[in-house]
């Protein structure tokens, strides 16, 4: 079994990425409702990073461990830095 290392940029990448097309384009990926998430857990995730942080996203919201994005996205999102 090969040792995968998780990559934590990948969860500050996903409360600074916006959903770049559909419905809920400019929505910050960590801000799209578990619906849409389902949607594309059933449909098939887009291929690519993309695909890769809204299946994560998918994971941590179905699995209740949302809370973790927010303290995510008030320590490393975009909006919450100070210049």
């Amino acid at each position: 079994m090969e040792n995968v290392t998780p990559d934590p940029q990948v969860l500050v990448d996903i409360v600074n990425t916006r959903m770049p097309f559909g419905k809920y384009k400019d929505t910050l990926i960590c801000d799209l409702p578990i619906s849409y998430l389902e949607w594309f857990h059933n449909k098939g995730f887009p291929p690519g990073k993309l695909g890769m942080m809204l299946s994560t996203t998918f994971e941590i919201k179905s699995n209740g461990v949302d809370k973790i994005l927010r303290m995510i996205k008030e320590k490393y999102g975009r909006a919450s830095r100070r210049y």
